[in-house]
């Protein structure tokens, strides 16, 4: 076991300084050359030698688990996807992606040539390889999606790979403690002590080993510490020992972790042109820069490559051979696969869509897909406030004071193929922006494989909260970034919310943002439900003219849809026209169809809103975000009322009337829009 280990770490390491710093000659089968090497090396070496002994534990043994037990890897740094290409590379699993990067020779020179732009895959880590599960860009969050991962999978333990400089970001600092709501959770993380974060001393690289076993029994963890430097035997068996004993003590309900100390870079050049590089911040990217046009530089990387013994590795064609070829025989990657529970099922509550309060109708929705299985809800400690407290002692409720936690969770739990939500405030909705991004830029990478959607309900907006509590910009910042995936959600009253979660949460490959007030309990004619879930929008006969109207007001959401019901005849009556009323559930049907999958055509759009007729738009968010979907598409007067920063705090009537959402307010913005109509005419 041990030299396997050894053999799958000198291997990986050693494909990984080859793309970084060649382009041929890469199993040096000859003297190395100013040809062979890359003009420009790009990419980061300081994490290749820990992560590669880390990941070689890792997959041996997952070999050994007994039966019914799967080990998990999942790498949490970006700039650890070197390691993960080169292991791609030595299973053969490159090749099944990419027939180009076939694994002997001429395919490793392939690689390397196009690294770091390959062919589609990049440089980082990516979902479809191996240990690629948690979505990167977002430093911090491979624990709590690692957790999400393996929660309620019985015999699946998840064994995340960290960075030091990881564990200083608040997500990884709650994620620890975090975990003691996850009672069914195991998860093995190996906290790679380097040292250093990119640019300077990590915290944790300044405690010894005392400090690192005390700072994690604080958090509920049992600590494990190996310290590595020359990959030697008796190193290579502290690190497997440790690691099968954190396993088992994992696997049967205890907390442990391993923390593997070492020196940034070690193995590789101490010192480059006088400055020392091993044990430095320089150590972070590739260290022989120069090494094309440098002959000292070169001969340092080529003793640096002959320090892995290559031929021991591989025969000339670039095959695996000897202890290699064992330990890849002996090694098994577990990919996360998806649950078993699938195809997910269908809408619950569409045709019944019950409930008269926004508590009501919501859990109703979420305890009918409870008693089909593979649900989760979490929420920042906001279930009572958000009329849920029935739900807060239900085994599949999960409350923890740490939104980017939380996501972490879902989007680990979604990625096994599981349903789930998060529900919390719009206000604080924007600290996920970043971790959303970043999942969704992931899903778009993991071609073919489908999973249910990432769901938020967020409630409590700043149209009836305090100052502070007022903040839409998380679903603003979502319909900018075009994300055919993303759906904004507005329905109007408690059973259209219901309705949206019910259809969100039976939904694939999406990122729904359900936003309505947990105050709600107005509820509209049901009549036209149907047509709004189908199309995004609909007309509401109750509220509006026959005939071509001489004005159409749009409403997005429930304090719109009321403002709307008691400001129609008011304008009716005062500005003596015709009035239509259509409601929007889905805010993306307004963007062009080239962009959104639920956009509508202009043809379409007249259909609704009426061939020329000017448009006001009463929506709870940014007006911004509509006017970005709209994009001038209209050709017609339009006016959006929405939300602005108010200055200071002040009661929700003042607010209403400051921001025009009153009857007040609409009437000066429909008088503004059937005036420049009646003027151009």
């Amino acid at each position: 076991m041990t030299s396997q280990a050894n053999a799958l770490w000198r291997a990986a390491t050693y494909i990984s300084v080859v793309l970084l710093h060649l382009n041929d000659n890469v199993l040096l089968a000859e003297p190395l050359e100013a040809g062979h090497v890359k003009p420009r090396p790009s990419g980061h070496w300081g994490t290749v030698p820990g992560t590669a002994l880390a990941l070689a534990h890792i997959v041996l043994a997952a070999g050994e688990a007994p039966p019914g037990r799967e080990v998990v890897p999942v790498l949490g740094a970006g700039h650890a996807g070197v390691v993960q290409l080169a292991f791609a590379w030595l299973t053969g699993e490159l090749a099944m992606l990419r027939p180009q990067y076939s694994r002997d020779a001429q395919g490793l020179a392939r690689l390397a040539r196009d690294f770091p732009e390959t062919d589609g895959l990049g440089s980082e880590v990516h979902p479809l390889l191996a240990a690629g599960a948690a979505p990167g860009g977002c430093l911090g969050g491979v624990l709590a999606f690692s957790h999400g991962l393996a929660a309620d999978f019985p015999g699946r333990v998840v064994v995340p790979v960290i960075g030091d400089g990881e564990c200083e970001t608040p997500t990884t600092a709650a994620s620890w403690l975090a975990a003691r709501v996850l009672q069914n959770s195991a998860v093995v993380p190996i906290v790679h002590v380097n040292g250093f974060r990119m640019g300077d001393r990590s915290l944790l690289g300044g405690m010894d080993d005392a400090q690192l076993r005390a700072y994690a029994a604080g958090l509920g963890w049992r600590g494990r510490v190996v310290d590595v430097g020359a990959a030697s035997d008796d190193e290579h068996c502290a690190f497997r020992t440790a690691l099968s004993e954190a396993l088992e003590e994992s696997a049967g309900g205890d907390r442990a972790a391993v923390f593997l100390r070492c020196v940034k870079g070690w193995s590789g050049p101490e010192t480059v042109g006088g400055q020392r590089v091993l044990g430095t911040a320089h150590a972070h990217k590739t260290p022989l820069s120069g090494a094309r046009y440098d002959e000292f530089q070169r001969k340092q990387l080529e003793e640096w490559l002959a320090s892995y013994r290559p031929a021991e590795l591989f025969d000339g064609s670039g095959q695996p051979a000897g202890d290699l070829a064992d330990a890849l025989g002996a090694a098994r990657w577990h990919l996360a696969a998806r649950h078993a529970k699938t195809p997910w099922p269908s809408p619950f509550h569409t045709r019944n869509p019950g409930g008269d309060r926004f508590g009501h109708a919501i859990a109703k929705v979420l305890r009918g897909h409870a008693a089909v299985g593979d649900l989760r809800v979490f929420s920042p400690d906001e279930l009572a406030s958000n009329h849920l407290a029935e739900l807060q002692d239900e085994p599949w409720v999960s409350e923890v004071l740490a939104e980017e936690v939380l996501l972490g969770w879902l989007s680990g739990w979604t990625a096994s193929g599981r349903r789930g939500v998060l529900i919390s405030y719009e206000a604080f909705s924007p600290l996920l922006a970043a971790g959303i991004v970043g999942h969704s830029k992931h899903r778009r990478l993991a071609v073919g494989k489908p999973s249910p959607s990432l769901n938020l309900l967020l409630t409590s907006y700043g149209w009836h909260n305090v100052y502070t509590h007022g903040d839409p910009s998380l679903a603003s910042m979502l319909l900018a970034t075009g994300d055919p995936a993303v759906r904004v959600l507005t329905p109007a009253d408690p059973r259209r919310a219901a309705v949206a979660l019910d259809e969100s949460l039976g939904s694939v490959g999406r990122i729904n943002v359900l936003i309505v007030g947990k105050h709600a309990t107005v509820n509209h004619p049901t009549a036209t439900i149907s047509e709004e879930q189908r199309h995004g929008l609909a007309v509401w006969p109750h509220l509006s003219d026959d005939g071509e109207p001489g004005l159409t007001v749009v409403v997005a959401g429930d304090l719109p849809a009321d403002v709307a019901t008691a400001s129609v005849p008011v304008i009716r009556e005062k500005l003596g026209c015709r009035v239509r009323v259509v409601s929007v559930l889905d805010l993306t049907v307004l963007g062009d169809p080239a962009v959104w999958p639920r956009g509508l055509a202009d043809s379409e759009l007249d259909g609704y809103l009426g061939r020329h007729v000017p448009v006001l738009v009463v929506t709870l968010g940014h007006p911004a975000a509509v006017w970005g979907l709209l994009g001038g598409r209209l050709g017609r007067p339009v006016e959006v009322v929405g939300w602005r920063e108010p200055l200071q705090p002040a009661p929700q009537v003042v607010l209403a009337h400051e921001l025009g959402l009153d009857p007040a307010g609409l009437l000066r913005a429909a008088r503004r829009l059937v005036d420049r109509k009646r003027e151009a005419a």
